[in-house]
């Protein structure tokens, strides 16, 4: 059980809370509810190829229950056409084997299925304007991409948000924040930077906390999502 390869039921995470004095019934109950599904996730069928940091963020995504994220300098890997998410790794250093990099892109595109599912989860994605205009393998690739994020804009349950060259200074600037809202409150997780698959998990409630101020002041300096939407799509047609 402690290793992972074992599924544990919501009447044994009760009966652990109760032997262990667990005074938060929300957070008890919210942890028995992820114990519904008795297979294990799809993602564990990696845990020997990818880094745990990889796997720990597709387990918090299919678990949430709504994600918000700011990036400054690259699209969100939820948003990420297969060939931009294969040119990003291609910058890893050191170099990824072909074979590694093709997993690795794999896997990337196997997580959008959260956005996609029959209750597909809430995304608010925070972008500054930098990220739209690099042009990761060349033009080509970059404009698909843009065209893909302008699409992705359009679905429901995704919010795109862009932040103007002309906003000036902001909080976290260079730092990916990426938080996944759990079941209760209790369960809210915050990953800084999943690139390489080794960035800490945050669950602290101080760490929590600030973090939501930082996605909030970002929120406030950013375009509505309709002037986001014309913002990429000018920037499409200069691409």
């Amino acid at each position: 059980m402690e290793s992972g390869h074992q599924p544990v039921s919501a009447d044994r995470v009760r009966t652990l809370a109760c032997q262990y004095d667990c005074p938060d019934k929300d957070l008890v109950e919210g942890l028995a509810a992820m114990t519904g599904e008795r297979r294990r996730g799809w993602w564990e069928e990696h845990r020997d190829i990818l880094p745990t940091g990889l796997l720990d963020l597709a387990g918090l995504e299919h678990h949430g229950t709504s994600l918000r994220t700011a990036h400054t300098s690259g699209i969100p890997g939820l948003l990420q056409t297969r060939d931009h998410a294969r040119e990003v790794f291609h910058q890893v250093v050191p170099d990824l084997s072909p074979p590694d990099l093709e997993h690795r892109t794999s896997f990337r595109i196997k997580r959008q299925a959260v956005i996609f599912r029959k209750q597909p989860i809430p995304y608010r994605a925070i972008i500054h304007e930098a990220a739209l205009h690099m042009r990761f393998g060349g033009r080509d690739v970059a404009k698909r991409q843009l065209k893909h994020l302008l699409k992705m804009s359009e679905y429901p349950n995704i919010s795109v948000h862009v932040i103007p060259f002309d906003a000036g200074g902001f909080p976290g600037a260079g730092q990916p924040v990426y938080y996944v809202h759990g079941p209760v409150p209790a369960l809210d997780t915050v990953q800084l930077d999943q690139s390489h698959g080794i960035a800490p998990l945050l669950d602290a409630d101080a760490q929590l906390e600030k973090y939501r101020k930082v996605l909030d002041r970002l929120l406030a300096i950013s375009l509505i999502e309709i002037e986001s939407r014309a913002l990429i799509h000018r920037i499409i047609q200069s691409t």
